[in-house]
């Protein structure tokens, strides 16, 4: 019976090409959207899974509600980890890393002993010996049990060395890190690379300096690994005691007034699991890492959803549109004896084999796709060929939603009574055509909500690139690894000016772009006591030419001068919104200290932007200092390959053993912006998946109605009917039902694009122009793709289709 079954199917294929096509080719497309975007689900939801005893594994996290606002930070003292190993029995291992927020950006110039020229690498990150234990970090070279023992020793990762050792053979190597020749480095150890989906991503391994043990500087990562017997709830409390025991006595110590240990008073430890870390983490923690967005996951969660829904509506509405074309074959069959349960086996059997087909197509297609994919989402992600549930999952799969959409057509079609059908007075309008009428409104609703997202999410970024920041972005080159210049930096800056490309020059590791130097303190008033609780704040070391550089503006007040000796000693510059955190309406002259010493406010720079769009600007203080690691130059507009030759041929002069490592302010901007950018191409990708399926469905039911209507069409053509009447005609039921669907989505286009908003601090007015620029889109979209067959019927020979009247 089976095989009699998948006879009449494969002719039914044959028979119906085109139709068959649309079926298939939008079940193709949807199958292929939906698996790629499993894929990067699946690679989301995986961030920090591979560990055994990742259910242990937590990162320490401290908040506390500071003038109704909560603040949160993942910044620990030295000693941190340690105490919380030997105060709480409940942790089995606690250890501490070091990231870019005080170092380079994690980026060293870097080179073998035996080689002479340097290159500039990164990923470089300082860690403890626990750390090996805790992250499970395996050696392939080495003991992990000492690896970071010594205090110049070093773990690099296998491709590294692979790229930078004959076969990899690093263990014992000598490296030099910054060209500093007297202080070199010996590998200890190899490690796997880390996956790509890990919150930490590194090369480089080095041991962190404990001789500053105190519990006054926060700047260190703390991750524990619990006994599996342990209460997180219970710890939690517990860990408030170190407050009492360590910090405020510390901070006492150091001159904190009372106002400032109130304010630790309500400092509360949580824990968080090491998994939540990629895409649960508050933006508030400021922890400087690359996170996911878990409600972009969802969203696309939803989308893959959207997407199999449409091409399930498109088999349905085109089974039950095609059902006149069947409807004797029903009859006939139901005449000689068949049962309504073997019809309703023989339409499900072609549902499913369509469904499996289409299901080889799609996954063909996502595997082509693949590499595209990956190169937007700037993943790694692999087809999983060889995992054990992938394939069996894709033939259930198959199997389950060929029969879900083929349910309906099938039980309509074998429900036809055969004397009907055979007296030709078979009416298939009615319930059916409404079923197909609320599929379209479902189907193109759907797809103007993904226009609204579409111009919304393009919206919101030409907003961030094109925002005034502040400062100018443009036509500023940033040389990374300048601390290789050591006592050459002021005579490569005066070099550089002399240049007729180059207006000015600054040295300065901070940079107003994520991933640059950051240093953050708290600084109060001076004299004012018990009143004021201070305020965190940013403290940038620059040089004196930095704010003309960046072209920053000062409001009030004056620029640091060479002129002025207190400005290399106690003189600072802070911003608008630190002035009027600290309740200063006439801040010039008023002192400041960050218990390093009193700072006396000589200008008021203009707020700028040095943070993502999604956070407000924070308080930020400027000091003149030395850190000369990243050096600003800001060129003139037009041939900048012509100036980037100028400079690179100064800078070989001055660092012959080391190339040029350069990339552009804009450019670095951008990267803080990343995230949204490519979750924005994401986003369109697959909302264009959605809308050419749905158009699929569209044109192939334009296509059944011409062609249910070509006699009638053909009548009204011999009397006299004009071309734009037929055209009318043939198009207005469908731009009825688009009208609907506009009308339908604009308000859940309205509530889904407001809440995503809702992530920046900055962001565009939902104005009613975009909703009625996606309405028009889709109405667009609509008669394009009915036009075809809508033309081509009002252009019919009418004597073609009555000549067997």
């Amino acid at each position: 019976m089976f095989k009699n079954y998948l006879k009449i199917a494969l002719r039914s294929i044959q028979k119906e090409k085109f139709f068959t096509g649309i079926k298939i080719g939008g079940f193709a497309l949807g199958i292929a959207a939906c698996l790629l975007i499993a894929l990067f689900i699946r690679d989301e939801l995986g961030y920090d899974t591979h560990y055994s005893r990742s259910d242990q594994i937590y990162r320490v996290v401290m908040q506390a509600e500071i003038d109704g606002e909560m603040k949160k930070s993942t910044h620990f003292p030295l000693p941190m980890a340690q105490t919380l190993e030997a105060d709480f029995p409940e942790i089995e291992k606690a250890g501490k890393v070091y990231g870019s927020a005080l170092s380079s950006g994690g980026k060293r110039a870097f080179r073998p002993d035996a080689e002479t020229q340097n290159v500039f690498e990164q990923g470089f990150l300082y860690g403890d010996q626990n750390i090996f234990e805790i992250l499970e970090i395996p050696l392939l070279q080495g003991n992990p049990e000492e690896a970071l023992i010594g205090p110049r020793s070093l773990v690099i990762s296998e491709s590294k060395a692979v790229k930078y050792f004959p076969n990899g053979k690093a263990l014992g190597q000598t490296l030099i890190l910054d060209d500093n020749a007297s202080r070199p480095y010996t590998i200890t150890g190899v490690m796997p690379d880390f996956p790509g989906n890990s919150h930490l991503d590194f090369d480089f391994l080095l041991p962190i300096d404990d001789s500053n043990a105190s519990w006054t500087s926060q700047n260190y990562f703390t991750y524990v690994l619990l006994d599996e017997k342990s209460n997180v709830t219970t710890l939690q409390d517990k860990m408030q005691s170190i407050l009492k025991k360590y910090v405020i006595p510390a901070q006492i110590k150091r001159g904190r007034d009372a106002s400032f240990i109130e304010v630790l008073k309500n400092i509360e430890y949580k824990l968080q699991p090491i998994g939540d870390i990629h895409l649960k983490s508050d933006i508030a923690m400021a922890d400087g890492l690359q996170h996911g967005n878990l409600r972009f996951v969802w969203l696309f969660a939803a989308i893959a959803g959207f997407i199999l829904l449409l091409a399930c509506i498109n088999f349905v509405n085109l089974s039950t549109a095609r059902s006149a074309k069947r409807a004797k074959e029903v009859g006939l069959r139901k005449t000689v004896g068949a049962f309504k349960s073997n019809l309703v086996a023989q339409f499900l059997t072609e549902s499913v084999l369509f469904s499996l087909i289409s299901f080889i197509l799609g996954v063909l297609t996502a595997w082509m796709l693949l590499p595209l994919f990956n190169a937007i989402a700037e993943k790694t992600i692999e087809m999983p060929w060889t995992a054990g549930p992938f394939l069996p999952a894709l033939l259930i799969s198959a199997l389950i939603i060929g029969i879900i959409s083929g349910l309906y057509p099938a039980f309509y079609l074998s429900a036809f009574r055969p004397v009907s059908v055979l007296k030709g007075s078979l009416n298939t309008g009615g319930k059916s055509a409404r079923l197909r009428s609320g599929l379209v409104v479902f189907q193109f609703a759907t797809s103007v909500v993904l226009i609204i997202g579409t111009l919304i999410i393009y919206k919101q970024m030409n907003f961030i690139l094109e925002k005034d920041l502040g400062y100018d972005k443009e036509q500023v080159v940033i040389l990374e690894g300048a601390n290789i210049l050591g006592s050459k930096t002021d005579s490569f800056k005066q070099q550089l000016l002399q240049l007729t490309q180059v207006q000015k020059v600054s040295a300065s590791d901070y940079l107003p772009v994520e991933g640059s130097k950051r240093n953050q303190t708290t600084f109060t008033m001076v004299g004012e006591g018990s009143e004021n609780a201070g305020i965190l704040s940013q403290t940038w070391r620059i040089d004196y030419d930095y704010i003309k550089t960046m072209g920053m503006q000062i409001v009030e007040g004056r620029d640091f001068s060479r002129e002025f000796a207190s400005d290399s000693v106690n003189s600072i510059i802070i911003n608008k919104k630190m002035a009027h955190d600290l309740g200063l309406e006439q801040p010039l002259g008023k002192q400041i200290d960050n218990n390093y010493r009193h700072w006396t406010i000589v200008g008021i720079v203009d707020d700028f932007h040095f943070k993502s769009m999604k956070e407000d600007i924070t308080p930020l203080a400027l000091c003149v200092g030395s850190d000369l690691g990243t050096i600003a130059i800001k060129v003139n507009p037009g041939n900048i390959a012509e100036s980037l030759a100028a400079i690179t041929a100064i800078w070989n002069r001055n660092v012959p053993n080391q190339a040029l490592s350069y990339t552009f302010l804009d450019q670095r901007f951008a990267q803080m912006h990343k995230d949204v950018l490519r979750m924005g191409q994401i986003f369109n990708s697959f909302a264009f998946f959605a809308i050419f399926v749905a158009c699929l469905g569209l044109f192939a039911l334009s296509a059944f109605m011409v062609e249910q209507r070509k006699k009638e069409i053909s009548i009204r053509i011999v009397l006299g009917a004009p071309f734009q009447a037929i055209y009318t005609l043939l198009t207005w039921d469908f731009l009825k039902l688009i009208l609907l669907s506009i009308l339908i989505a604009v308000p859940i286009g309205w509530y889904m694009m407001h809440r995503w908003l809702e992530d920046f601090a900055y962001r565009i007015d939902l104005g009613w122009q975009v909703f009625l620029s996606a309405g028009a889109i889709a109405l667009v979209i609509a008669l394009f793709t009915i036009s075809y067959q809508s033309i081509s019927a009002s252009l019919t020979q009418p004597l073609k289709s009555l000549r067997s009247e």
